[in-house]
């Protein structure tokens, strides 16, 4: 096993370094006022806002306290307009395909999204770093259930939500979720770039999410472990790395197949996920092992407990 301290999502370290992986993108200032923001989304009326400005400049408060102070709005109002404001996007039930297991995108300022950002600090400590050599990470784990997807998805997200612009690849062609994940169709897609039947238009925005573009798992192919092992897999991987700053890949579950080594081994650095009284330790081991064997870098574990 990997004797190197693990990723543990339940550590509490969440400082995130940004200039460890400053954004290509221009700084983004904010525009709209909050009130404008707010009444937009429904969430106040002109009249509500009115108030809220007489209340704020006779008692020389923010406007946000303001109006919570008058229970015109929530806490949790003021925290969507803020996003808004700073385009640090999120998402509403009722308004998007997104699978609410996608916790970092409709639940920020959770305590679980606040441990997965203290886990893409880490990463950006340890993996990508200032220089950019390295800007793909594969996500693996040894079982069906791990919460392998799970993590991909939402790693994804929070390094988009940082201002990285963020490709999630779904290599899991055997049992592929992320399209359904994301609410996003799967007529094109990996397998499809592999076999030649199309090239990068197949790679999919993701709506409502700045920086966020998934590549899916395409229709089902009855040769995963052949595709994935053709040269194009890693020319795809070179070219896609050039106009993305993050590559997140989803892969099978390696004790039943083995391109999660393949995909890892294009990839260059893994992640290992395992489940909070699910995983079996020995499961565990043997991969270990085998991507050491293969010469992949194990950036660390972590623990999924959510």
């Amino acid at each position: 096993m990997d004797t190197r301290k693990p990723l543990n999502m339940r550590e509490s370290s969440a400082s995130t370094v940004i200039s460890a992986f400053t954004p290509r993108t221009e700084s983004r200032v904010p525009s709209r006022s909050i009130g404008a923001i707010l009444v937009d989304a429904g969430r106040m009326s002109a009249e509500q806002t009115e108030a809220v400005l007489r209340y704020q400049r006779q008692h020389a408060m923010p406007f946000g306290d303001a109006a919570v102070k008058l229970a015109v709005v929530t806490p949790a109002d003021i925290e969507y307009a803020l996003a808004q404001q700073f385009e640090y996007p999120y998402l509403i039930d009722s308004q998007s395909p997104v699978s609410r297991t996608i916790i970092a995108a409709y639940e920020p300022f959770s305590p679980q999204v606040e441990a997965l950002r203290s886990l893409r600090t880490q990463l950006l400590l340890r993996l990508f770093g200032s220089d950019r050599k390295h800007g793909r990470l594969a996500i693996t784990s040894a079982d069906p259930g791990d919460g392998r997807s799970y993590l991909a998805a939402n790693l994804a997200v929070v390094f988009s939500q940082l201002g990285e612009k963020t490709l999630l690849i779904d290599a899991d062609m055997r049992s592929p979720t992320q399209h359904t994940l994301f609410g996003l169709d799967t007529r094109a897609g990996l397998s499809s770039v592999l076999s030649g039947r199309s090239g990068l238009e197949a790679i999919q925005r993701v709506p409502s999410m700045i920086d966020l573009s998934l590549l899916a798992s395409g229709p089902k192919p009855p040769n995963p472990q052949e595709l994935l092992g053709r040269p194009i897999f890693t020319q795809l991987l070179d070219e896609v790395s050039i106009d993305y700053d993050v590559v997140i890949i989803d892969t099978p579950p390696g004790s039943q197949h083995s391109e999660a080594l393949t995909v890892a081994s294009r990839a260059g650095a893994a992640l290992l996920v395992a489940r909070k009284d699910y995983s079996r330790v020995s499961g565990l081991q043997d991969m270990t092992q085998s991507m050491s064997q293969a010469r992949i870098t194990v950036v660390g574990a972590v623990l999924n407990d959510f």
